[in-house]
């Protein structure tokens, strides 16, 4: 990439992954890096390992130490080698697609528990949240794209117009090339698989960059898609800001990139210089509008499963902020204290069932929003930390100050604000004063409120009386909208994604008028007008010279 890009953003891509401008504090989850000959795999355990240390060094000296691994020359052999292969016209076939998606089912039946290992590893993700947030999610996108593979791939035949009779036409779905996957750490293993499910399903060759930021998950998919897939057509490349910086120097066919904003600006200048199209899932500050009217242990209960119960709070369609009225608030806060106490007990932070904190900048960012100036007053409900375990026991703030950054900035963590309003309708001007969110929730009876909701709210997508569920159905698409992100996929949606749809008219030899050609007489106007318009009488009248040009 640029040196612009190289030396003037390489701070704002550190920063989104989870890195310190200065340095990297990694006492409480070492760095993970690989090393020639330094890896390998314990006899006892699914994880690879690697040489780790406790790293207090500057940046640069793990830019440096890093770049040597894979720089832009090795990028550009990588793309090349599967640009040649997707050449050869192999990933086209239903048979090599179909056989990919059959071993990427095989591969999570094989090593569920290495993937859960994994996650724990990374996140202290508890096993069945692990299993129904990404395991089964990814299985279940894996076996519908297997189901339906052959429908997909089947051109799509669509009506014709007079002007171009005799004719048939078809929409074809052709692969695009070779498209690069970035996956985010929150959910490692579901936002690595899922999109890789969608671009196999359409074709293409594939490379798949994982999240450092979560290296025994990045470890365990570089692996299990060395033993599992196509390795002259599917590949997976760790690293870090100069691995990222070097693959995002190359042309791509499509790019993929799930994270924050500040980021993707960055691959989105990287795009443009290639005119290179690109799939943006970010984020932002999704919120949930709690009408008074609502069953309050459900709603309690579905909320905190879209909050706490969500990876902690860290994740792009986790409820960020809760808008209630004034009068309800006390009695909503009271049902939340309930419940979490229900879930994760008394001392939320000896919880096995609450995931940790990724790593220690993000709990220091964290940290830092509590402890801002007219924040820590606002706490209702927990505000413990340890850092030593890295988990902050979930938090619930009323009516902090809009200009604070925990209202401004997307949280990202187990600190939920709870801001009231006069009446609930006003929560609908809270929402647009601020980015479009990825996703918005809103929880009542009243069908009224629900429709106004739909109507007057942009969001990447909704759920109503619920959380985080709508992105499991498969037949809608996940994507954002504005800040939050820009195309969509799961489902038939990544493979829509990943493929163009070309236009095809078919015309045989017959019926060739001499309506189109030269000369252009005032009797092929009139005729030609007729049909356009799909006048066939004036056009048959027209032909015979028995009307009139108007």
């Amino acid at each position: 990439m640029t040196k612009l890009l190289e030396m003037n953003h390489i701070h704002a891509l550190c920063f989104a992954k989870g890195f310190s401008r200065t340095r990297l504090n990694v006492a409480t989850s070492p760095f993970l890096i690989s090393r020639g000959g330094g890896g390998g795999y314990c006899s006892n355990t699914c994880i690879p390992y690697r040489l780790k240390f406790t790293c207090y060094a500057t940046l640069s000296a793990v830019v440096k130490e890093q770049t040597s691994a894979f720089d832009g020359k090795e990028a550009a052999l990588l793309v090349d080698e599967l640009r040649s292969n997707f050449n050869t016209g192999r990933t086209k076939s239903y048979e090599w697609r179909i056989s990919q998606l059959q071993s990427i089912a095989r591969m999570i039946d094989e090593k569920e528990k290495c993937i859960t290992e994994a996650l724990y590893q990374d996140l202290s993700k508890p096993e069945l949240e692990a299993f129904l947030a990404e395991i089964s999610n990814t299985k279940s996108s894996c076996m519908l794209a297997i189901k339906e593979l052959k429908n997909w791939m089947a051109p799509e035949t669509v009506k014709t117009s007079v002007t171009t009779f005799p004719s048939s036409a078809q929409i074809v779905s052709e692969p695009l090339g070779v498209v690069l996957v970035i996956s985010a750490w929150n959910f490692p293993f579901l936002l690595s698989v899922e999109p890789v499910i969608g671009a196999i399903a359409a074709g293409n060759a594939v490379v798949l960059k994982p999240s450092e930021i979560a290296p025994a998950a990045s470890s365990l998919l570089a692996k299990l898609f060395s033993e599992y897939l196509d390795n002259t057509t599917i590949r997976v490349i760790e690293g870090g800001v100069p691995e990222t910086t070097a693959l995002l120097d190359q042309k791509w066919d499509k790019i993929l990139f799930t994270g924050g904003a500040r980021v993707a600006r960055i691959i989105m200048a990287a795009a443009a210089k290639n005119l290179t199209p690109v799939v943006l899932e970010l984020g932002g500050k999704c919120p949930a509008l709690v009408d008074s009217d609502v069953n309050l242990q459900v709603a309690a209960r579905r909320i905190i499963a879209g909050k706490w119960a969500c990876n902690s709070g860290q994740a792009c369609i986790g409820v960020d902020y809760v808008i209630t009225t004034k009068d309800f608030a006390s009695k909503l806060i009271d049902a939340l204290k309930t419940e979490l106490e229900t879930f994760f007990g008394q001392n939320a932070l000896e919880s096995k069932d609450l995931s940790r904190i990724v790593n220690s900048f993000h709990f220091k960012r964290l940290e830092s929003m509590l402890n801002e100036n007219g924040v820590a007053n606002k706490i209702v409900h927990g505000g413990q930390t340890t850092e030593e375990k890295l988990k902050i026991s979930p938090t619930i703030l009323l009516d902090v100050p809009e200009a604070s950054s925990m209202m401004q900035e997307e949280i990202f963590g187990p600190l939920l604000p709870v801001i009231t309003v006069q009446k609930i309708e006003d929560g609908f001007q809270v929402i647009r004063s601020k980015p479009k969110p990825l996703a918005a929730y809103l929880f009542t009876n009243s069908t009224e409120l629900q429709k106004q909701f739909v109507q007057n709210v942009s969001a990447g997508g909704m759920t109503i009386n619920d959380t985080v569920l709508h992105v499991t159905v498969k037949d809608l698409p996940f994507g954002g909208v504005g800040e939050s992100g820009i195309g969509a996929y799961h489902g038939k949606f990544s493979y829509e994604t990943f493929s163009h749809k070309k236009g095809v008219l078919y015309r045989s030899f017959s019926g060739d008028a001499d309506l189109r050609y030269p000369p252009y007489t005032p009797k092929k106007k009139m005729v030609l007008k007729a049909l356009i318009s799909s006048n066939i009488f004036a056009a048959i009248l027209a032909f015979f010279g028995l009307s009139k040009e108007t």
